[in-house]
């Protein structure tokens, strides 16, 4: 790995408005671009748009389906990718050759190669399939980069897969925040009239998006993916109104001992930017750790121990159309 400049950027996205949404992604790529951004990352379905999502039927869902790497918003994004010189990541529904349609995380690069992350725990929509591939892949820009979205995240196994596969960097796009859970600790609604009226009251709302709902609830495990892996982190996520909840934003990008490099808890659009130093690495924590593994030790990992559920079941406790939301 080299140092590499990247950004990480959060926005509003217009539910299935893709034309707006790719706007807004053109914007913030000419922004970094003047900064001399190398890497960017995008919000989880910010193409198309997430909560609504799960109300969709099938048919639904194909209408806005694109293919990838030939449908029109990978062409786009790879227009910009080659504009700029520059990685770009963004969120989308994809449909498969074989018409199966997933969560899926695009990254185009200024050498002309796309890759694709479908997110392995997928519980949006019971027409969504989920992945069952790490994606780690190497970029003009020297780095070796991990796609994992939202709820992969969540999973640690994950992670350490990724760091064990190489890579250096995680591009880690979310669309969390002000969920709604049974868990008296993590997360929780937040009212729509702060997000209405955050440009006359922006601390209430920073408040919010700052505390147990937002960013006080990501410190309790974020860093620890990245400073327990040994990677540069780069979290960005969706913020306002997403169907009937309120994304908190938070886009922040972590150093691979987990310290914060760049964050915003802005209530709007925003961007960030970090210079990721590789000689961080080189003796950090979480690659010391790796190397001492006992990798036979960790058969029981590999072994179901009957306690496993549909993720949708966990997601929303059972309710088959998904309008329940209890769980992280």
């Amino acid at each position: 790995m080299r140092n590499v400049r990247v950004a990480s950027v959060q926005f509003e996205h217009a539910t299935q408005d893709k034309k707006a949404n790719i706007a807004k992604i053109k914007s913030f790529a000419q922004r970094a671009a003047k900064q001399n951004v190398e890497m960017i990352t995008f919000p989880e379905c910010c193409i198309t748009g997430y909560w609504f999502l799960r109300k969709l039927s099938r048919d639904e869902l194909r209408a806005i389906a694109e293919p990838v790497s030939h449908g029109p918003s990978s062409q786009t994004l790879m227009a910009l990718a080659k504009e700029h010189n520059m990685t770009i990541g963004a969120g989308l529904v994809e449909i498969a050759d074989d018409e199966k349609m997933y969560n899926t995380y695009v990254v185009a690069m200024p050498n002309g190669q796309f890759q694709r992350h479908r997110k392995m725990h997928c519980f949006i929509s019971e027409h969504l399939s989920s992945g069952s591939e790490y994606t780690v892949f190497d970029t003009p820009q020297n780095c070796r980069v991990a796609i994992l979205t939202c709820y992969d995240n969540n999973i640690g196994e994950n992670v350490r897969i990724a760091a064990l596969k190489g890579a250096e960097i995680l591009f880690a796009p979310h669309q969390t925040g002000g969920c709604k859970t049974p868990s008296p600790h993590c997360m929780g609604l937040v009212e729509r009239s702060l997000w209405d009226n955050r440009k006359k009251d922006p601390q209430a709302i920073e408040a919010e998006f700052k505390g147990p709902k937002g960013r006080a609830w990501l410190m309790t495990w974020l860093p620890a993916r990245a400073h327990d892996n040994g990677l540069f982190l780069i979290f960005s996520n969706g913020v306002g109104v997403d169907g009937d909840e309120v994304r908190t934003g938070n886009a922040t990008i972590l150093d691979p001992y987990g310290r914060v490099l760049a964050e915003t808890w802005k209530a709007d659009d925003d961007m960030i930017i970090a210079d990721l130093d590789a000689s961080l690495r080189e003796n950090c924590t979480g690659v010391r750790w790796i190397k001492t593994r006992r990798p036979e030790l960790y058969k029981p990992l590999t072994i179901r121990t009957g306690l496993e559920e549909d993720i949708r079941k966990v997601r929303f406790g059972g309710n088959k159309l998904g309008r329940r939301k209890v769980n992280c």
